[in-house]
């Protein structure tokens, strides 16, 4: 596992130490086994800040501020989003991992930060190393929306339609190495086909690309194309996840054709590594209520995004799995670095 929360052991005191001393030792040593969980269960005693690597408005910082809002709630203390998305999310990110590991600052992140820009970049700060994970608060598939004057009505009818236009076919996307990007781009290459891609400053104005019938395809988040899909501007071919969505029941799977195929934009809460683990778990336990909770719920699932809560251990899985998806969607883009 690439995760871990176990914390930092404490070194003996030396083999020159009287039976006298160690014993005293030991019974302090057993005081603060005892202390510590208790000290935990009062977390947080004060505000807590909520660090968010992308802008006010969108899907995450939608997320980020009903579980802040149901944090506060539950408890008793103000929980604070921070939106900081500068240069992708490596300030951000390079800012959680340098902050004091006691649950005062937690970061609300994406693959995008955890696995996907150190794969293109160089960044500073170790997302195997600086991180705890602790629950995926929602996530959502993308999916696959042509322009509506396309004569392709299904997916297999949009390959064949794309191999006899080869390198004549303009792709959206929310920004190069965005999910939604790379997800265009493994498709891509698993149907043998070649796209222009053209970038745009976010999924809004990729989306209107798509309406305005600028761009042939966009493979966008769910809570983007939704909205549009009884316009008559565009049409749906398929979703990136394993099975069809409960919004899109007749609307198959990539998977269906190409086995294997699946990509989502999780949301979720890390800490600092070093963190202690009953705050972990007490956070954990929190986020999983949040995903529960009615009203949250029913706006997530109106945007297309599924509460999940999931435990850490479950969370720190979800990110080993993803690693190669991406790893191969980031090759497909050719937006490898180098020494990867």
């Amino acid at each position: 596992m690439m995760f871990s929360n176990t914390g930092i052991a404490r070194e003996g005191r030396g083999r020159s130490l009287t039976r006298r001393i160690l014993l005293a030792a030991a019974c302090f040593a057993g005081l603060g086994a005892v202390v510590a969980p208790a000290t935990a269960q009062e977390w947080p005693t004060r505000p807590v800040t909520i660090v968010v690597p992308f802008p006010a408005g969108g899907n995450t910082d939608t997320m980020a501020r009903l579980a802040a809002d149901y944090l506060t709630r539950s408890l008793g203390q103000n929980f604070i989003v921070e939106n900081r998305p500068t240069a992708g999310g490596v300030v951000a990110s390079a800012q959680v991992a340098r902050s004091d590991p006691d649950g005062s600052t937690l970061f609300f992140a994406s693959a995008g930060q955890l696995i996907i820009l150190p794969m293109m970049q160089k960044v500073n700060y170790d997302p195997e190393k600086d991180f705890l994970p602790v629950s995926i608060f929602g996530t959502g598939p993308f999916i696959l929306g042509v322009r509506a004057t396309l004569p392709v009505k299904t997916v297999q009818e949009f390959i064949t339609f794309a191999k006899g236009h080869k390198d004549k076919l303009n792709v959206a996307s929310a920004g190069t190495g965005s999910i939604g990007h790379l997800s265009a781009a493994l498709f891509g290459k698993k149907a043998g086909v070649d796209f222009v891609f053209v970038p745009y400053k976010g999924g809004g104005p990729a989306m209107q690309a798509l309406l305005n019938h600028e761009t042939d395809l966009y493979f966008g988040n769910a809570s983007e194309l939704l909205q549009h899909v009884d316009g008559g501007r565009i049409r749906v071919l398929a979703v990136s996840s394993e099975k069809p969505m409960p919004q899109l029941p007749n609307v198959p799977p990539v998977a269906s054709i190409f086995p294997g195929f699946k990509t989502s934009s999780w949301n979720g809460f890390f800490v600092p590594a070093g963190t202690s683990p009953a705050i972990v778990a007490r956070l954990e336990a929190q986020v999983a209520a949040a995903a529960k909770d009615p009203t949250i719920r029913s706006r997530l699932e109106a945007l297309g995004i599924e509460p999940v809560g999931s435990t850490a251990k479950e969370f720190a899985a979800t990110i080993e799995s993803d690693r190669p998806t991406y790893r191969e969607a980031v090759d497909a883009a050719g937006l490898r670095m180098p020494h990867q």
